[in-house]
């Protein structure tokens, strides 16, 4: 009997495919963090100078 059944291959391609969709929304939501960080920061300096 072979151990690349259906039922295995289905198993294996499921869990590759929420480990992928896993480390995208990781790269995302950091990409969302340093986006508000930037502009909290830039609105601070605009305070600071008086802008």
């Amino acid at each position: 009997m072979s151990r690349n059944t259906e039922k295995n291959i289905k198993k294996h391609n499921d869990k590759l495919h929420k480990e992928q969709a896993k480390a995208k929304q990781a790269v995302l939501s950091r990409k969302e963090k340093l986006k508000e960080i930037t502009r909290k920061f830039n609105e601070q300096n605009k305070e600071e100078n008086g802008e």
